[in-house]
């Protein structure tokens, strides 16, 4: 888990399961992701010297639960003799989704396999790279949404200004969506993220868990 990257707003655990620690916040009894960067989960330890006998009056004492963190000194990229990491052609990266246009979505790149980009490092993902077949029948609006954090693959080091990146695989596409009513949703199908607290259902282009 300590080498899983969170990004801000992602899904964590649940209060009854988790401690919040540095780089988290709670919302709805749930603990989301405050800043970029690994997970860590913190086990406390058990008590030293012989547990007490229960009898009818003492109660069990619950177990502590584990405490979950981002680490916040690698996600700023502090460190001597750090090598910096650029996206390269072929390149799995995370990004956030900025801006969407009807031929393309605007995303800012945040991570490259297991490490997190010290730089701002823009994306462009096209209308026609979005899937692999029916491309005729993509539209931007129906795959990404601004907030929506996807993987895709780096197929072009495009413009001085932006790589070209694709989701035309099925473990490609949105990862974590934001509903309209600001709920985090889940996906339920290929094309469909639902939000649990109104029920309803969002297109999206979702990529396939592993």
């Amino acid at each position: 888990m300590s080498t899983t990257i969170a990004v801000p707003g992602q899904l964590l655990g649940a209060t009854t399961d988790f401690l919040p620690g540095p780089g988290t916040h709670i919302h709805a009894s749930s603990i989301h992701a405050s800043i970029l960067g690994p997970i860590s989960r913190t086990v406390p330890p058990k008590p030293a010297g012989p547990s007490k006998r229960l009898t009818k009056i003492t109660k069990a004492t619950p177990e502590p639960l584990p405490t979950i963190s981002i680490d916040r000194d690698i996600s700023e990229g502090h460190g001597q003799g750090k090598r910096e990491i650029i996206p390269e052609v072929s390149s799995v990266v995370l990004c956030k989704v900025t801006r969407i246009t009807p031929r393309q979505a605007n995303v800012n790149i945040l991570v490259v396999g297991e490490s997190v980009l010290d730089g701002d490092w823009q994306g462009l993902i096209r209308v026609q790279d979005v899937r692999a077949t029916e491309k005729d029948k993509v539209k931007i609006f129906e795959s990404f949404r601004p907030g929506d954090v996807v993987r895709a693959a780096v197929i072009s080091l495009g413009d001085q200004s932006n790589y070209y990146l694709s989701t035309a695989r099925n473990n490609l596409g949105v990862i974590m969506a934001t509903s309209e009513s600001g709920n985090a949703m889940y996906p339920v199908s290929w094309k469909e993220y639902r939000d649990p607290e109104t029920g309803a259902n969002e297109w999206r282009k979702v990529a396939k868990p592993f």
